[in-house]
């Protein structure tokens, strides 16, 4: 009589081996997630968003999201005109929509037409790092940084800026006064004035910027703040800047003379 073999005898061990596999590697990932998920992670204080109605000012222009950028710009009269353009794209498409007798022809020109000039409105006057909105929140946010402004406005989360006075009360919506032009050399300038008020003083800061023919960004020619019964402070002075780098110094008995 033939010796009977079992299947399980015959059979490779690897079942077994699969199984043990699989445990060590569930253990591995196992002990891979619990230590990279071990503890709370650490989060900071969380700011409020950023609105037309709630913006103060004290987030810097930097730190703001797209949407946050466009509803302070949204406070500055010379972005007014966004409001407004947004509102007609609006209404011309709900009326486009359903209106039975437009021709859908018209309507997908009309509407592209009013995105295209929104798009370009809103990158040239808001977006854009040469519109006047990135300039002036920049230029505000110098002013909040320098000690010396601080010790006379006062605390910068107090620091208020705006446009020309007006009957209107909402201070961040009053008409910033700018020019832009380019001189006979092919040179942009812009120019800025607006009022800036803390709780000790109030005072008035002025922006010159420059963009050289064949570059792509403004430069600052100055940046100063005027404050009643106080010197003029400079943030940004090019002129400053190029007169000292030109001036040359010797040394004379170990001391060295301008």
């Amino acid at each position: 009589m033939k010796p009977v073999t079992s299947l399980a005898a015959l059979r490779p061990a690897t079942s077994f081996l699969s199984t043990n596999n699989s445990l060590r590697t569930w253990t591995i990932a196992r002990s891979y997630a619990t230590q990279n998920t071990q503890g709370p992670t650490p989060l900071g204080p969380k700011r409020r968003g950023v609105t037309p109605f709630n913006d103060d000012g004290y987030v810097p222009w930097t730190e703001l999201s797209v949407p946050e950028k466009a509803a302070r710009a949204t406070q500055q009269s010379f972005n007014v005109g966004l409001v407004l353009v947004g509102l007609v794209l609006t209404v011309s498409t709900l009326y486009n929509a359903n209106s039975a007798f437009s021709c859908a022809c018209f309507q997908t020109n009309s509407n592209d037409l009013l995105q295209g000039g929104v798009g370009y409105l809103l990158w040239t006057d808001v977006f854009s790092p040469n519109s006047k909105t990135v300039q002036f929140n920049r230029a505000i946010d110098k002013i909040k940084k320098d000690e010396r402004c601080l010790e006379l406005f006062g605390e910068a989360k107090k620091i208020l800026a705006h446009g020309e006075e007006t009957n209107n009360k909402w201070q961040r919506a009053r008409p910033l006064a700018s020019s832009e032009r380019v001189d006979k050399q092919g040179v942009h300038h812009l120019l800025l004035h607006f009022h800036v008020e803390g709780p000790r003083n109030q005072g008035v800061a002025q922006v010159h910027m420059v963009k050289p023919l064949g570059h792509s960004d403004y430069e600052y020619k100055y940046l100063f703040v005027d404050v009643k019964g106080h010197g003029r402070i400079y943030l940004e002075n090019s002129d400053a800047k190029r007169s000292d780098s030109g001036k040359k110094s010797f040394t004379l008995f170990g001391v060295k003379w301008d």
